[in-house]
């Protein structure tokens, strides 16, 4: 054995050249103790990688175990788990060529499970629809236990208000209980947006259509089924190339996102200390690239206030000829008091709203910098150039880092083709404001509620006016400096051969904050689709390429995992924004 005093580069020049290893190895050195505690010792400590995506780190410590006795010396041993590499190749992470091959193998197999998915058309928001959601679920536990999986289904009770309805259950897996591997919460949702012909699809939206460009068009396709099936896939191409799984596989995958989420907060809470109690991290991939060519790794969303603004004047509806000119009409104060809230830039009016974010920080302004985006992206999602901002950054952030407020529409008013010349006794509109770093619900609250009060004082109007929140979901940020984005930023390169752009969302998901705070865990937003696939809206679709590379991805990711050091952090750590 070579002497505890040796560096750690010398210790490595006395061994054998190194060699493909799979069994539990340990070599023990002697350091003082007052310098080391019990650690775990990753094999990059021996074997050094230049290559900035590999898995390797000089001198990683991934675990600690428990210290040791001030007067004894430390002995550290090399956990088996960092074994797992082809020290031979330390460009590619830990088994993963075969595992690619066999994901190409199983393309067509891969396809065709996502074929039966988007079959099912599992809407949460129809009642009709309900036993279809019912029957997606039983096919995604089935599928999970044909590969091995422990599987369960967890009822959620009854719909609040609509009794006659079960809520889908949550489908739980477990694949693998290995103690000396880390274990990833993955979390999807197996509901669907309604979607008809008629509406405007080119395809049945509930046929998966694949077109000579590789673009798989279906309902679901890419929110959340691909996804989902993707995290199938990694199990089922480890499971026949005849690769160790490098983690343990919690999901979680529900079937009421596309309605709210209804129950499922609670039912996580529940679970934390539970099914949920031994995930080291969580990745979820329920969002999508900023762009079509290049990956990205999302750390933030916008949090969302949703308003209803009620303006009530006549007991019922009148005629205008009749009333026109000599009554308070609901329909003009509502059309005043909307255009107090935003100006055309979008610039929010609402004092004191600008107050409560967080500063812009220049180690943040120079994030946005060398973020692959142009303009030209946002204009193809547009498909028109009607952007505020001519420049990419301005653009950014006020999509990412900055509150927006915008309106939605008007209930109450006449909207049907034709004309009808009434007068609305009560119209209600409706807003929101996407909400950021360090803005407050209670906070932003107040000040919508006493503004609105007092610009229709203003009005001098006999009508009255009732502003309400309807429901609100807070902003999240992550530290992307956490093991569980190195691990996947490494994939991405692995995959791709690019580094990721590291990026926040104007949008909200709930229940991101929520697996946060009930898990105290990172929370990692792995994207799988790309900026045109039209989630929500009719021709949604899903790139074979995507599907095929993202689950590559996903598989990536759980190996990289398995190998970096585990570095315990605060979430938001070090994030700009905060």
């Amino acid at each position: 054995m070579p002497p505890a005093s040796l560096p750690i580069s010398r210790i490595a020049a006395s061994l054998p050249p190194p060699t493909r290893l799979r069994a539990a190895v340990q070599f023990q050195f002697s350091f003082p103790a007052s310098n080391l505690s019990r650690r775990y010792l990753s094999c990059s400590s021996l074997y050094p990688s230049p290559y900035p995506s590999s898995s390797f780190y000089p001198l990683s410590i991934p675990r600690a175990v428990r210290p040791p006795s001030p007067s004894t010396s430390t002995v550290t041993r090399i956990h088996r788990r960092s074994f797992y590499a082809n020290i031979d190749d330390p460009k590619m992470a830990p088994q993963l060529e075969p595992f690619f091959k066999e994901v190409d193998n199983l393309q067509d197999a891969f396809l065709d499970r996502l074929r039966k998915a988007v079959a099912i058309p599992s809407v949460s928001a129809q009642d009709d629809k309900r036993k279809d959601v019912v029957k997606m679920g039983e096919f995604l536990a089935e599928e999970l236990k044909r590969l091995g999986a422990e599987v369960e289904l967890r009822p959620l009770g009854k719909e609040h208000g609509r009794e006659h309805l079960d809520l889908p259950p949550v489908v739980l897996a477990r694949y693998g209980n290995d103690k000396n591997k880390r274990t990833i919460l993955v979390y999807g949702h197996y509901d669907v947006q309604p979607a008809l012909l008629e509406d405007g699809w080119n395809t049945e939206p509930f046929k998966l259509t694949v077109d000579d460009k590789g673009r798989m068009f279906g309902r679901g396709s890419t929110d959340d089924k691909g996804p989902i099936m993707g995290w199938l896939n990694v199990i089922e191409a480890h499971k026949k190339a005849g690769v160790e799984f490098p983690v343990n596989l919690l999901c979680c995958f529900e079937g009421m996102e596309e309605y709210g989420s209804l129950g499922l907060e609670e039912f996580v809470k529940a679970e934390s200390k539970k099914f949920f109690k031994d995930a080291d991290a969580v990745c979820i991939s329920d969002n999508y690239w900023l762009g079509t060519e290049k990956p990205c790794l999302t750390y933030g969303l916008r949090g969302c206030n949703y308003y209803s603004l009620t303006v009530s004047g006549p007991a019922q509806d009148l005629h205008s000829g009749v009333f026109g000119g000599s009554v308070h009409e609901p329909m003009t104060d509502l059309v005043n008091l909307l255009s107090k809230l935003v100006d055309v830039q979008g610039n929010i009016l609402i004092p004191g709203i600008n107050e409560l974010v967080a500063p812009l920080t220049e180690d943040e302004k120079g994030l946005y910098k060398d973020i692959a985006f142009s303009m030209e992206n946002l204009y193809e999602s547009l498909g028109s150039t009607t952007s505020i901002f001519s420049d990419k950054e301005p653009t950014l952030m006020r999509r990412w880092r900055y509150p927006s407020l915008s309106i939605h529409g008007i209930e109450g008013a006449y909207s049907a083709p034709g004309a009808k010349t009434v007068i609305p006794a009560k119209v209600i509109g409706k807003f929101s404001i996407r909400t950021v770093p360090n803005m407050e619900s209670e906070d932003v609250n107040k000040l919508v509620f006493d503004y609105v009060k007092a610009e229709f004082a203003k009005l001098n109007s006999k009508n009255t006016v009732d502003c309400a929140l309807q429901h609100d979901g807070k902003w999240w940020v992550a530290s992307p400096k956490h093991w569980n984005f190195q691990a996947a930023g490494k994939a991405v390169k692995q995959v791709f051969g690019v580094e990721p752009d590291f990026t926040r969302e104007g949008g909200s998901i709930p229940i991101t904050l929520t697996f946060e705070e009930a898990t105290g865990k990172n929370v990692l937003l792995l994207p799988m689709g790309s900026s045109t696939d039209m989630a929500h809206s009719t021709n949604e679709k899903l790139d074979k390429r995507n599907y095929i590379e993202g689950t590559k991805l996903m598989g990536a990711y759980l190996h990289y995992v398995a190998e970096e050091p585990i570095k315990e952090q605060i979430n938001t750590d070090n994030v700009a924004g905060k």
